[in-house]
């Protein structure tokens, strides 16, 4: 429990004692000067009474007697009735020498009674004052002179009993918003609390999830958000996880590949030494391929361990890299696909031909791959890959297009995602997201177009390396 009342719970029941106690102050100065008032008029009353009757016995004058009960009753030292412009003293005892302070009980505003008030209360005691006021309807007005001690003594005892009524308000307000507040915002948040505790202790755990209620307050829109963002990190965890197994697994296919590719490549070589028209024509081709795996082979963990190494820039026709592409993937004639080359001949673009060899290989790959398995439903429409190129200004723009059946909803929204951007079914996503990074290492973009018709397109653009004044002047 003292637990409690340190926590934010225990900070709201204190501040809500003190507010309440602090509007019951507010209430208070008006209350006691309104308290006051009455008083004085009860007295002023009664005086009243008593001196009309007085002035009833008119000439006779009234008996010591009589007078000294009638000041004692009224708890005063003076009476005085004024009529007709005259004043006549009815009952008098032990006279004051002097007044300290007068009050008109005719009209008097509330701010100037709040002020008289708080000045009795904490000031007064052993003081004479006048008082005065009209009696009824009439022109008659009669006065006190009194001391304020009886007044003071009966306004100490107003205040007390009100701090404590206050103070009891207070209290039982303060336990019901309490209760009320621990309920509906206190609770909710230690729940909050205590599923972030135990997901950061062991997040690899369902069971851990948060579990979210379907109402619609503040907090449960919170328990969702954080329900689904301790999910979404639970697939992030796993993600990571497969990239950590999928490394290892790669470095040790990666070792084993490479002397088998060494081999390959040695006993390719010997290809060149054949007389075969076809297997010279052919021989190239499978060097340069074999090449490029021992280079990939070489480079394989650069995505795991940090990133693709720097782009080797210079100018190359663009067309001859998409021939090269053409060969690679070796599209069956009676496969019923088409490869469609819109590329100029002379259209140069400034990058490594080998890393923009391995992005549009991809694209193309993929887009290959997703026409094999697709037969639509309109026989007119020609299974094709086109691909174009063009340049505006520094910047050259490549085009892969297929009339496939285009990527579903889950790829589009997790594009350039590992192992949540894949197109097919067992795909990892990973060639996308290599793609991304090598276009992005030209400082170029790569983007999925949205078409009308059926199919996928992807944009690359790859600008050209600033030239710098250095090497504009040595050109020079």
């Amino acid at each position: 429990m003292p637990q409690l009342f340190r926590g934010l719970s225990g900070r709201l029941l204190w501040l809500t004692i003190v507010f309440v106690m602090l509007a019951e102050i507010l209430i208070f100065m008006p209350s006691v000067a309104g308290m006051r008032m009455n008083w004085l008029r009860d007295r002023l009353d009664t005086a009243a009474a008593a001196g009309i009757v007085i002035d009833g016995l008119q000439p006779a004058e009234l008996p010591r007697a009589v007078q000294d009960d009638t000041l004692l009753a009224t708890g005063t030292k003076v009476i005085a009735l004024r009529k007709d412009g005259t004043s006549r003293l009815l009952a008098a005892v032990d006279v004051p020498p002097q007044i300290d302070e007068q009050y008109d009980l005719t009209d008097t505003p509330l701010l100037v009674t709040m002020r008289d008030a708080l000045d009795t209360l904490f000031l007064g005691g052993g003081r004479v004052m006048r008082i005065y006021g009209p009696i009824g309807e009439s022109d008659m007005i009669i006065e006190l002179v009194m001391t304020d001690d009886a007044l003071r003594k009966d306004m100490l005892k107003y205040a007390k009993m009100m701090f404590l009524l206050s103070l009891l308000i207070s209290i039982i307000t303060a336990v019901l918003i309490f209760l009320a507040i621990n309920r509906m915002m206190i609770l909710p948040i230690r729940r909050l609390t205590k599923s972030m505790q135990k997901f950061s202790e062991q997040p690899e755990d369902p069971a851990r999830v948060f579990t979210a209620d379907r109402s619609r307050g503040e907090l449960a829109v919170a328990g969702r958000h954080l329900s689904a963002m301790q999910t979404e990190l639970q697939r992030t965890l796993k993600q990571q996880r497969n990239l950590a197994d999928l490394g290892l697994a790669v470095s040790k296919i990666n070792h084993d590949m490479r002397n088998i590719l060494a081999s390959a490549q040695l006993m390719s070589d010997r290809l060149t030494d054949v007389e075969d028209p076809m297997v010279r024509s052919f021989a190239p081709k499978l060097l340069r391929t074999i090449d490029r795996a021992v280079g990939y082979t070489t480079e394989v963990l650069a995505y795991g361990q940090a990133s693709e190494a720097a782009p080797k820039r210079r100018r190359i026709l663009l067309a001859e890299l998409f021939q090269e592409v053409r060969d690679i993937l070796a599209i069956d004639p009676d496969a019923g696909i088409e490869f469609h080359d819109q590329i100029a001949v002379d259209l140069e673009v400034d990058c490594d031909s080998e890393q923009i060899f391995r992005v549009i290989h991809n694209l193309c790959r993929n887009a290959l791959q997703a026409l094999v398995t697709f037969e639509p439903d309109d026989k007119s429409i020609a299974r094709r890959i086109t691909v174009s190129a063009h340049r505006v200004g520094s910047v050259v723009s490549i085009m892969v297009d297929d009339t496939g059946p285009g990527m579903p909803r889950k790829a589009r929204e997790n594009l350039f995602s590992a192992f949540r951007g894949s197109a097919r079914s067992g795909g990892t996503g990973l060639g996308l997201v290599i793609a991304r990074e090598l276009v992005l290492a030209h400082g170029g973009t790569i983007a999925l177009v949205e078409k009308p018709t059926e199919g996928t397109q992807f944009r690359i653009e790859i600008p050209d390396r600033p030239v710098s004044l250095d090497d504009y002047r040595a050109r020079a």
